[in-house]
C-alpha cells in the first residue's frame, strides 16, 4: 500500500476526529486533487501554511492509528477471513468491519 492509499484509509476511519477545517484541507487535497496553491487562494492563507497545516492533520492521523490501531486491527481481520471457508461465519465477521 502506497503512503497515499495509506493515509486515505485512515482518513476513512479517523475522520470525524478531525474538525471541518482539517477534514476540509484533506478532503480538497486527496480527493478533489486540489493544488497546495489552489487550497491557499481558497482560504486566503500562503501555500506554506496549507501544506503545514496538511502535514499537522497528516500526522495527527497518523498518531491517532499508533495510539487505537483500527486499521492494523481491521488488516489482520481480513487476512483471517481470507482463510475461513465457512460463508455464514464470513459474512457476520465481515459485518462488523
Amino acid at each position: 500500500m502506497d503512503n497515499r492509499e495509506y493515509i486515505t484509509t485512515l482518513y476513512e476511519i479517523y475522520k470525524e476526529l478531525l474538525n471541518e477545517k482539517e477534514r476540509n484541507y484533506f478532503e480538497y487535497y486527496y480527493f478533489e486533487d486540489y493544488s497546495m496553491q489552489e487550497i491557499a487562494d481558497l482560504y486566503s492563507v500562503s501555500k506554506a501554511y496549507a501544506s503545514k497545516l496538511l502535514n499537522k492533520i497528516n500526522d495527527k492521523i497518523i498518531n491517532y492509528e499508533k495510539i487505537l490501531k483500527i486499521n492494523d486491527r481491521n488488516s489482520k481481520i481480513i487476512n483471517l477471513l481470507n482463510n475461513i471457508n465457512d460463508e455464514d461465519l464470513k459474512s457476520k465477521i465481515e459485518e462488523l468491519l
